[in-house]
């Protein structure tokens, strides 16, 4: 049986504050599930806000905070199946980060329905680069008014992802990266973990194949992103889109990790296909390989090793986002 949301709760307060209501036997537009991750950077503090946002902006919202040791994704699949006749959800929001998105994929894939964002991370790259507002009042009305716009996601080894997915010095400073770090220091936390990171990052071999190529590099990075931003501002190329059926893919071949720093700045912007030492293709499939298991780092979190099989699922769920520009 389904919980209903107790008298105190945020959903009640929401409710009471003037939600929509739902007719008994007929769903209206704007019935929203909202899963919430509180041990998000700003869930905890922010999930009623979030709450009041969207139905301020006339959704009618049902909360779901998953309890200890339930995934996004279950949480989706067992709150929609819980509905009752008549009464169900015509879209899913998430409030939480890209790691919250990232665990939410499987659920939206099965529920089918059009999702929205209500970022509470702590980088919000899929925010980010889809153009949705950080105040939760504008992603909120985004939710509601905007028409769902097909999003690509990219896969690894069966793992799909939104944002990047990569091995080398991202998936080690992903594995540094404590929780704990991103909750007290947020953006800042990734650039106090990186300077730790950066004397000790080495090169190492791996071989990329794809399109018909088989290319054996020295490399410290390689990255394949589906979406444009990353890594709290990072940007994977200058033109990448979430939206347009390709991976975008680099590889950062150099020597010292001086050149590194110096590469920042082109990171940020996504041009860091300029350097004679990095690597930069765009594909729809890409195999890579390296001597020993090498840990695969997906939206920020270490989902799988090499060898890692990367696919394109193109316009594989639908998002409320800004029309894309162009």
């Amino acid at each position: 049986m389904r919980a209903q949301p107790a008298a105190g709760s945020a959903v009640a307060r929401a409710q009471q504050a003037g939600a929509a209501t739902i007719a008994p036997n007929s769903p209206q537009p704007g019935r929203a599930l909202l899963i919430v991750n509180r041990r998000a950077r700003s869930g905890a503090e922010q999930a009623e806000a979030a709450v009041k946002a969207m139905a301020e902006a006339g959704l009618d919202v049902h909360a779901f905070d998953p309890p200890e040791g339930m995934s996004c994704a279950e949480a989706i699949t067992s709150s929609l199946a819980a509905a009752p006749p008549g009464r169900g959800f015509d879209r899913v929001v998430i409030g939480g980060g890209d790691g919250t998105l990232n665990a939410a994929i499987p659920g939206l894939l099965k529920a089918g329905l059009p999702f929205g964002i209500m970022p509470l991370g702590t980088a919000n790259d899929l925010a980010r680069s889809l153009g949705i507002p950080f105040e939760l009042d504008a992603a909120a009305q985004v939710i509601a008014s905007a028409a769902p716009r097909p999003v690509d996601l990219g896969e690894v080894n069966g793992h799909p992802y939104f944002n990047v997915a990569s091995i080398g010095f991202s998936a080690e400073l992903a594995s540094e990266l404590k929780a704990e770090a991103k909750q007290r220091w947020g953006k800042l936390g990734y650039g106090v973990a990186a300077l730790g990171l950066l004397r000790r990052a080495r090169p190492f071999t791996v071989t990329l194949i794809h399109d018909g190529l088989t290319e054996r590099v020295r490399t410290i990075q390689v990255s394949v992103g589906n979406g444009r931003h990353y890594g709290g501002g990072m940007t994977v190329a200058e033109d990448a889109r979430p939206d347009d059926g390709v991976l975008d893919v680099y590889s950062l071949e150099v020597r010292h990790w001086w050149r590194l720093v110096a590469l920042l700045p082109w990171l940020r912007r996504g041009t860091q296909g300029n350097w004679d030492d990095v690597r930069a293709f765009r594909t729809t499939a890409l195999e890579l390989r390296t001597r020993r298991p090498r840990p695969v780092n997906t939206d920020g979190e270490l989902t799988t090793h090499t060898p890692a099989s990367f696919r394109l699922r193109p316009a594989a769920l639908r998002v409320f986002a800004p029309a894309a520009e162009g």
